[in-house]
């Protein structure tokens, strides 16, 4: 069992920047995937950045160059620095977890998540 908690996420402006943070308990392994999910009301949950266990990262087309994922496994940390808020960026933003990281870039294969926080980016 893994337990995620989200923090940092809240009201920004266009153009703003935002940390959120995601601070990981429980079983781990070796190998471990990192991401970041958003959702926005009426639509589904979707990867917007992932990090492997070995640094590489990735991002969705639109977040690149804005959004920037990193990981603190000391602390079992992960990261997301927000800069260049758009207000389609507004969502539910979770964080996730990927026991094994082949793959992980991809969103469908991410095996537990945060309860989420909110990040509204105002125009």
């Amino acid at each position: 069992q893994v337990q995620l908690v989200e923090s940092g996420g809240g009201l920004v402006q266009a153009g703003g920047s935002l940390r959120l943070s995601c601070a990981a308990s429980g079983r781990t392994f070796s190998g471990v995937a990192m991401g970041w999910f958003r959702q926005a009301p009426g639509k589904e949950r979707a990867l917007v950045a992932a990090i492997s266990s070995g640094g590489s990262t990735y991002y969705a087309d639109s977040v690149k160059g804005r959004l920037t994922i990193s990981r603190d496994n000391a602390k079992n940390m992960v990261y997301l620095q927000m800069n260049s808020l758009k207000p389609d960026d507004t969502a539910v933003y979770y964080c996730a977890v990927k026991m094994y990281d082949r793959r992980y870039y991809d969103g469908a294969s991410y095996d537990y998540w945060g309860q989420g926080t909110q990040v509204t980016v105002s125009s």
